[in-house]
């Protein structure tokens, strides 16, 4: 099942995805999936209609909790040593933007690099949660971009401004609910040349030990979404450039990039 969050001109719905590439239909649910059961309309639209828009898939009610260096090969690129734990930071909901959003490159970084990243949507309120039970706690998984300033992150002891800024954190095409994420493709490509090319069975903590590490340090809420770290590769992007971000089983998830000065 996959789950989107789309506009026609109107309030955001929420609807199941159905259909093949290019076929898909988008059947109208009631209400926030996250909040109640899947209930249906009764209503579909195809996906290809000119008025429809996908957005994110979830704008988080609470926040975006990024993981640091969880790969190993992209700590190793960087210059870090692998961490003893998982390192968090924490991105706004005011840095989330859907499918087909441009990234605006901000005024105040002149390198930016795009961070292809498995994030998982929390679907209960989560506490002190188990390693072992922490997988019952999502919703289900989504793409993401950890949109990163690059030179900012080096100047700054504190990683605010290189990695919440608006539109930091593109997240979609839409969720997919129940999917086993111990070994999935994570690719980014920039103008159609791949630059990330990894898998989720790299990671040097995996996702429900994220799940259950995070939940020490805060109250997870639905909706609350955890970027799962970016395999080596990231790279940086410009004016004009377009990112496509995909994880194997869910989807490719495409932004522009632009330069307002």
């Amino acid at each position: 099942m996959r789950i989107a969050r789309f506009s026609t001109g109107d309030d955001p719905r929420y609807a199941m995805v159905d259909g093949e590439p290019g076929a898909e239909e988008l059947v109208v649910l009631r209400g926030d999936p996250i909040f109640m059961p899947v209930q249906q309309t009764g209503e579909t639209i195809p996906l290809n209609r000119d008025d429809v828009r996908l957005l994110a898939p979830v704008i988080p009610r609470s926040k975006v909790i990024g993981v640091g260096r969880n790969y190993a090969d992209h700590a190793a690129e960087m210059g870090n040593e692998l961490p003893a734990v998982p390192i968090l930071f924490l991105k706004p909901n005011t840095s989330v933007i859907g499918p087909d959003d441009p990234i605006v490159l901000p005024r105040w970084s002149h390198e930016v690099h795009h961070e292809a990243e498995l994030a998982v949507v929390i679907g209960k309120v989560t506490k002190d949660v188990s390693p072992e039970h922490a997988l019952e706690r999502v919703f289900g998984f989504t793409v993401a971009n950890d949109v990163t300033a690059r030179d900012l992150q080096r100047a700054e002891p504190q990683w605010t401004r290189a990695k919440g800024f608006d539109s930091s954190c593109p997240l979609g095409p839409w969720v997919v609910p129940g999917l086993d994420v111990d070994d999935l493709a994570v690719l980014a490509r920039v103008n159609g040349t791949t630059r990330q090319d990894g898998n989720t069975s790299q990671m040097v903590f995996d996702v429900a030990q994220l799940i259950a590490f995070a939940s020490q340090v805060f109250t997870l809420l639905p909706g609350d979404v955890i970027l799962t770290g970016t395999p080596a590769g990231v790279g940086p992007i410009v004016h004009g450039d377009v990112v496509e971000v995909e994880v194997e089983e869910i989807g490719v998830l495409r932004n522009p990039v632009v330069r307002r000065d």
